[in-house]
């Protein structure tokens, strides 16, 4: 840890019921372990309901952004996301597979990691290679964010100025560009 203060977004997602709580009171305890931890709770958006992807592979998704603000370094905060994921029965078995929580770091403090040349490699890669890599590093921001209804909608109901540092957009620019279809398909709960 160091003493320099940084704020990050991570998206929050789960389809699975943890032992019989369903996945909207998994959220709500990620987030208070969050919260518990070595970062400070700077924002929580609402709690939305998404259709699984592909639609149709399983129980629609309950899906939130928390705004946190912390004094760890990407590594040590991803780190820290995972122990939470493990808290909750996470499951790494299958790729963008059905899982009880997932926790996705959105953003550093604006960082573009490891470089903006692999950062863009993540970025374009085709959906059938996404599918099937993983990055053996930490990519920041997340390759994907500009690409989910699911990320942007509930991002944009915290921090619509949140800007993309390598794209250089809004959240709510971001959310503009998707199809409406699966704008609407990202309903609030609460």
């Amino acid at each position: 840890m160091s003493d320099i203060r940084s704020y990050a977004y991570i998206a929050l997602g789960g389809n699975l019921n943890f032992r019989d709580v369903l996945p909207q009171a998994t959220l709500a305890s990620a987030i208070s372990e969050l919260a518990a931890g070595p970062s400070r709770l700077r924002g929580v958006s609402r709690f939305f309901r998404t259709p699984c992807f592909p639609a149709g592979a399983g129980p629609d998704y309950v899906n939130a952004v928390v705004h946190i603000e912390t004094t760890l370094s990407p590594d040590a905060l991803l780190q820290e996301l995972h122990r939470i994921e493990a808290s909750h029965a996470r499951q790494r078995e299958q790729r963008w597979g059905m899982r009880t929580l997932d926790l996705d770091l959105i953003d550093l403090g604006s960082n573009v990691l490891p470089d903006k040349e692999r950062y863009d490699r993540w970025r374009t890669l085709p959906l059938e290679a996404q599918m099937q890599e993983v990055p053996e590093q930490l990519i920041l921001p997340h390759p994907r964010v500009q690409d989910r209804a699911f990320v942007l909608v509930p991002l944009c109901d915290i921090a619509p100025d949140w800007c993309h540092p390598v794209l250089n957009k809004t959240a709510a620019e971001l959310l503009e560009t998707l199809p409406k279809a699966e704008i609407e398909a990202v309903i609030p709960i609460n």
